[in-house]
């Protein structure tokens, strides 16, 4: 992807609308329920659920290009759980001998299983891009300067300069392979100047935003403290949504109603219940996207 493609943008959205703690809380919860979910029918549900908010968010084409990343980080999980998973019962291929690694028994059981962990994969990807894209950073690490004012002005910085910086690499290797030598020069080599450039650039822009910063009284800035604007229908809305996807998942623990077992023998519920989960969990998490009254087209607010 190209230097800054998930980096915040602002737009006409509830959970652009919501503040920045709200919508953080609002896809922690998402990634919470991934963690402790292990059934494929609801874990195919919160994909599908984080898309479609993607598309309410009007990030759906951005957060929908990530896939191709997952998917280049689920195959090799898969392919590496297949290989080296011994606990199934259901052997599907025999390749023999394979010395260190023991008997080449590939099992279904290893096979679901895999593809379970890079669906998980997969939708925490989705989420962190979503999220991303559709909560201010600058938002959320000022709701830490009541903790530390200088760690999150440090980090709020940090997370400024890396489009930045990533912009300014791509813009050296174009230049890099426009120089008479470039073919001559190996890939090693290439590689090595090139972030040998990167890193000075960076080292000289940080003496530059220190110098402006301390032009601008940051040096000796005092903590003020700002009235905090009322909650919002949409911070509510949000928060509502991260309470119910929690509570969700937390019964999805305890209950019968998502029990999968992939080891020694695959066992996985199918039943009304596990339906009225999935549609839940839809229903949750894109309540908050109804209501789009009051949201200024332009800033998102």
């Amino acid at each position: 992807m190209r230097a800054g493609a998930l980096s915040y943008r602002p737009s006409a959205s509830p959970l652009h609308a919501a503040r920045a703690t709200a919508g953080a809380c609002w896809a922690l919860s998402l990634t919470v329920a991934v963690v402790l979910i292990d059934h494929p029918l609801i874990l195919a549900a919160i994909g599908a659920a984080g898309l479609l908010a993607a598309f309410a968010a009007g990030v759906g084409r951005q957060v929908a290009r990530t896939l191709r990343l997952a998917l280049a980080i689920g195959i090799p999980i898969v392919l590496i759980n297949v290989l080296v998973s011994r606990q199934g019962l259901t052997v599907f291929a025999r390749l023999g001998d394979l010395g260190p690694f023991g008997q080449g028994d590939l099992t279904l059981e290893a096979l679901v299983y895999g593809t379970v962990i890079a669906l998980k994969v997969s939708i925490v990807i989705l989420i962190c891009a979503l999220a991303s894209l559709a909560v201010d950073p600058d938002e959320l690490l000022g709701a830490c300067r009541r903790i530390s004012f200088r760690s999150a002005l440090t980090a709020s910085l940090t997370l400024r300069m890396v489009p930045l910086l990533a912009a300014d690499s791509q813009r050296l290797a174009e230049a890099q392979q426009t120089r008479p030598d470039a073919q001559e020069t190996g890939s090693l080599r290439r590689r090595a100047l090139l972030l040998a450039a990167s890193v000075g650039g960076a080292l000289d822009r940080s003496l530059d935003v220190a110098a402006t910063l301390e032009l601008r009284g940051f040096a000796g800035a005092t903590r003020v403290r700002r009235r905090r604007a009322p909650l919002s229908r949409h911070d509510l809305a949000f928060a509502a949504s991260a309470g119910c996807m929690l509570a969700i998942a937390i019964a999805a623990c305890f209950g019968a109603a998502a029990r999968f077992d992939a080891y020694p023998m695959l066992r996985m519920s199918v039943s009304t219940a596990t339906v009225g989960l999935c549609v839940a969990i839809l229903a949750a998490t894109l309540a908050p996207f109804i209501s789009r009254r009051g949201i200024d087209p332009v800033r998102g607010r």
